[in-house]
């Protein structure tokens, strides 16, 4: 799905939509998979006013040129500049990935209520256009094993589980499980 004119480079003042979007695609993707004092706690509006803050230092003072955040807009909207999504994506972090050749999605959301409007499909082109021009030609990002949707979402569109688990303390062990995807091929020695 084309991304053109639909998603953006994230600006500073993105930043509180930003926190607004991830609180509200956390509530509807993770109930009933994390406790709900843990998804309270995450909603807060101290909670969104920091995650607004770590955005704006996301976007403003990135830890290198490889680290970008792409925002969805609804051309259709009454404000067509205002974010309907986001997602963030760099260098890898794992220790059994390599930085230079290994990115990841760090963050994928998209406003509920615009989740069957391609958004999700247009940042996620976006994220792997802007990873493979920098250079890396694999991609992983870490989800939720509950969360089905978000699973089938991956694979549907390329993505795979490597094996690779873990479990987050949210006051209960959540898993998460690890996908990845080829972004581009290595380039041949001539």
């Amino acid at each position: 799905m084309p991304s053109e004119g639909f998603v953006r480079e994230a600006r500073a003042s993105d930043a509180p939509g930003l926190a607004r979007i991830q609180v509200s695609s956390w509530r509807s993707s993770l109930s009933g998979l994390v406790p709900s004092p843990v998804l309270k706690e995450l909603g807060s509006s101290a909670a969104e006013e920091q995650f607004a803050e770590q955005w704006r230092e996301a976007i403003t003072n990135p830890p290198t040129s490889k680290h970008k955040v792409h925002v969805a807009v609804d051309r259709s909207a009454s404000d067509p500049s205002e974010p309907v999504g986001f997602a963030a994506a760099g260098p890898a972090t794992d220790e059994d990935k390599w930085p230079g050749t290994d990115g990841q999605l760090y963050e994928l959301h998209v406003l509920p209520e615009s989740s069957h409007s391609g958004h999700e499909e247009r940042l996620l082109n976006a994220v792997a256009d802007t990873l493979g021009e920098d250079g890396f030609r694999t991609a992983c990002t870490w989800t939720v094993a509950g969360d089905t949707p978000r699973v089938e979402f991956l694979t549907e569109a390329g993505w795979a589980t490597d094996g690779v688990s873990s479990n987050l303390d949210m006051g209960v062990k959540v898993q998460v499980v690890r996908l990845h995807t080829r972004i581009s091929e290595p380039a041949q020695a001539g």
